[in-house]
């Protein structure tokens, strides 16, 4: 949402090990002002949910963005559920740079947007199976076909578009969790936006205790090629919100020019505070 701050990069915390801890109690955190991240790659993210699967121990991870940082701030319920998460990575640039004013610099974004591509790869050579719940209509099931192209071996259990406004009607949401579990998916990928698909994936995750479930946002579109992401040198830049905004300037302008610069700019002067304040005790 904004240039990166010039600061020096402090160094890096301790390395995770590639095969995950036991324990994802004893994974690496960072506090930020409002959110508290694992401090993990995406290979480690993907080895983590790997691994618990093959333990048929069940998860959730939120990918944080400076979206729901304002979402974690404004609303104390969505806050306490992305606190029940099994996994919460920072998916957007402005949480790293703060991480590396605040000390405690997380090691890479980890997106949502990246984690369906690469998770689902690795899904495909541990023979498990995905589910793609949610995206505009169709997006899904296009979705699924261009990662059943990329990877042939993928199982691919099930595709899902709920209608408008199912999150009200308790059949909906019944039908939703009978259909996912008559799948028995392994890894299940909901793609509504924030809160939505946390509150849904909080409703649904105790009826399938053993699979890992993802909030992914506009992913599914991104892959049938519905939106186009930005380049990866906009990416690499913490700019890939300026190319959502020059396509989506109608939808978006609020929620990056009114609400996320001035929440940038606070979270980095609050991350130097945090850095500030240790050097002093």
């Amino acid at each position: 949402m904004a240039m990166a701050p010039t600061t020096p990069t402090p160094p890096s915390p301790p390395p995770v090990a590639d095969a995950p801890a036991d324990d994802l109690a004893r994974l690496p955190v960072v506090e930020l002002p409002g959110a508290r991240l694992h401090a993990i790659t995406e290979r480690q993210c993907i080895a983590v949910i790997l691994d618990q699967l093959a333990r048929r121990r069940g998860g959730w991870v939120v990918t944080h963005n400076l979206d729901h940082l304002h979402r974690l701030g404004a609303d104390p319920a969505f806050d306490a559920l992305c606190r029940t998460a099994s996994l919460r990575v920072a998916d957007g640039m402005p949480l790293i740079w703060a991480s590396r004013l605040a000390g405690r610099p997380l090691p890479e974004r980890v997106a949502g947007s990246n984690l369906i591509s690469s998770l689902s790869a690795a899904a495909a050579d541990h023979g498990r199976s995905i589910f793609l719940l949610g995206g505009s209509p169709g997006a899904a099931d296009q979705a699924a076909d261009v990662l059943r192209r990329r990877h042939p071996s993928l199982r691919i259990a099930g595709c899902l578009c709920p209608p408008m406004g199912f999150e009200r009607d308790p059949a909906q949401i019944d039908h939703i969790r009978q259909t996912i579990a008559s799948c028995s998916p392994d890894i299940i990928f909901v793609a509504l936006g924030a809160p939505k698909q946390e509150q849904l994936i909080a409703q649904l995750a105790p009826h399938l205790p053993h699979a890992w479930w993802l909030g992914v946002g506009i992913s599914f579109s991104f892959l049938a090629g519905h939106v186009r992401r930005a380049p990866l040198w906009m990416q690499k830049l913490g700019l890939e919100w300026l190319h959502r905004l020059a396509q989506e300037p109608g939808r978006l302008a609020r929620r990056y020019l009114v609400d996320g610069l001035p929440l940038a700019l606070a979270l980095f002067v609050k991350a130097l505070g945090m850095r500030w304040a240790r050097k002093k005790t």
